[in-house]
């Protein structure tokens, strides 16, 4: 009886040390993606603040749209649309973020006419790793020039005004977090503030991304993954139930 009791004590044991081992952050990753958002503060004191649109989240709602953005002088676009999803069984996720018929007026005095059919942001996190990029489809820049339809991670076109820069935009924006995980924003309109900041300040997003790392690739709680468990847990546990026996044997 008392060898059956100590392998049973190892087992628990085990099974306390693995559940208290194992954070939130262990389940299969997190993924997110939305298609707008503002946070302006222009010249004249005008603050606009709208978004995020058409939000999605791997944890739920696992989609996201949105009719249309009109923000007079701002932005106008078309239909936005977003998801991220999560797949248990590999621990991957994927998210994306589209917004079509973009036309940014909030720098066409200065630059143009701004304007894309499409704009997104897609990030995959797997076990090889994270990654994401960016695609324009029919991007006009006006008076800046071009970029590539895929550009090469936070492409920076700078807007100046008689030679100051007043604003700038990064193309397939890329952040990497402490976390592992990445954001892929496809375009971020950045204002530069200030006494000569001649359209004002804050930040514009369209279709931003974010993924990772990717999760455990097999879930504990069943199937293969619970058969997986209690074999660790076996192999942990018959050597103290090994111990225990060889201890009676020695006091008969």
């Amino acid at each position: 009886m008392r060898v059956r009791m100590t392998g049973l004590a190892g087992l628990a044991a085990l099974a306390a040390l693995l559940a208290g081992a194992t954070p939130a952050s262990a389940a299969p990753g997190d993924a997110s993606a939305y298609a707008a958002k503002l946070e302006l503060s222009l010249l004249g004191g005008n603050a606009v603040s709208a978004g995020p649109f058409a939000a999605a989240d791997a944890n739920g709602p696992t989609t996201g749209t949105f009719a249309a953005v009109d923000v007079p002088g701002v932005l106008k676009t078309g239909v936005l649309d977003a998801s991220a999803t999560r797949d248990d069984k590999t621990g991957g996720v994927h998210s994306r973020a589209v917004t079509a018929d973009v036309r940014l007026d909030l720098l066409a005095a200065v630059t143009g006419a701004i304007t894309a059919k499409a704009v997104e942001a897609r990030c995959d996190a797997t076990q090889k790793g994270v990654a994401g990029g960016t695609k324009l489809v029919g991007l006009e820049l006006g008076k800046l020039g071009t970029v590539d339809a895929e550009p090469a991670p936070n492409t920076v076109v700078d807007v100046d005004l008689a030679g100051v820069d007043i604003a700038k935009l990064v193309f397939n924006e890329q952040v990497r977090h402490e976390d592992g995980s990445l954001t892929v924003n496809a375009v971020h309109l950045t204002l530069i503030g200030g006494v000569l900041g001649a359209l004002g300040s804050g930040d514009l997003v369209l279709s931003s991304a974010r993924c990772g790392p990717a999760g455990l690739p097999i879930p504990m709680a069943s199937g293969a993954g619970l058969w997986l468990g209690l074999g660790l847990l076996g192999l942990v546990a018959v050597p103290a139930g090994t111990v225990a026996l060889f201890r009676r044997r020695a006091k008969a």
